[in-house]
């Protein structure tokens, strides 16, 4: 089992990505200034950690920040990109390559995990950074947070974010951020539905932990078993849907931390789980 080590995530840090544990909650900090740029050695570490806390049984919730309050990630480095480009002697097709597979492998992941995942976002987020907050399961912004998919103002377009955002929010909300490139705020990001809450940002630390501690509290076992349902039952026609989740309910009223959880109700105390 992989230990995560409770460390601060700070301007002094010399690592791009951190984590730092509170109770059942680990927090992921991006810490690659300026930008936060995915590149690819953070986007390695980001699957990294992603995975620790994956293994970490004594983690139950899964916080993804930002060391800056001015950019919480702003997607692919360009100066890497535009390096290879000009470097390799391949043009940088390679590169671009295994640039492109690790960062869907690891948004991919994230809804795969048994555990959920928060993105706390201040300040900024394009591109790739964008669809990281869109890959997540829950997301909680200060109002001074922008958000943006501006591939088609360099030449190309955001195809990967595509996926993550077209799940999110709603079609034409979808295709006027990719068209236009345009940033939106953060009540924008509300009304599309890419964020859960917009809070002051004397408060998103407060109010995301929150959240964060109070799914911390539920049985491990009914959250891994619920979140694997949703992001199945979602790409299903309804009739598929509506057999798969009668299959789930069948399975979660079967296991010791239901027996526990109605028990507890009924008792009028407080669940013990075991997480099985």
């Amino acid at each position: 089992m992989a230990e995560i080590v409770s460390i601060k995530s700070d301007a002094s840090s010399q690592e791009p990505v951190t984590i730092a544990l509170d109770g059942k909650v680990a927090t992921i900090t991006l810490a690659n200034p300026p930008a936060n740029s995915l590149s690819l050695e953070v986007i390695g570490k980001l699957h990294k950690a992603l995975l620790d806390a994956r293994d970490d049984k004594s983690v139950n919730v899964i916080v993804i920040a930002s060391s800056s309050k001015k950019i919480f990630s702003a997607g692919h480095d360009l100066k890497e990109i535009r390096r290879h480009r000009e470097q390799d002697e391949d043009g940088g097709m390679r590169y671009l390559e295994e640039l492109f597979s690790a960062c869907s492998e690891m948004m991919k992941l994230i809804p795969r995990l048994p555990k959920t995942v928060i993105a706390k976002v201040d300040g900024i987020a394009t591109a790739a950074g964008c669809q990281l907050v869109a890959a997540c399961d829950m997301a909680f912004c200060t109002e001074d947070a922008h958000f943006g998919t501006p591939g088609v103002n360099i030449g190309g377009f955001c195809a990967t974010p595509m996926v993550a955002l077209s799940r999110n929010v709603a079609p034409k909300h979808a295709m006027e951020m990719l068209l236009t490139g345009e940033m939106i705020d953060a009540q924008a990001a509300l009304r599309f539905g890419l964020v859960n809450k917009v809070i002051p940002r004397d408060y998103l630390d407060q109010v995301t932990g929150k959240y964060a501690h109070l799914i911390a509290s539920k049985s491990p076992v009914a959250i891994a078993r619920g979140k694997r349902a949703f992001y199945q039952q979602i790409e299903m026609r309804l009739s598929e849907a509506y057999d798969h989740a009668n299959q789930v309910m069948l399975d979660g009223f079967t296991t010791a931390d239901s027996d526990e959880g109605i028990s507890a109700f009924i008792e009028k105390r407080d669940p013990e789980w075991t997480g099985k």
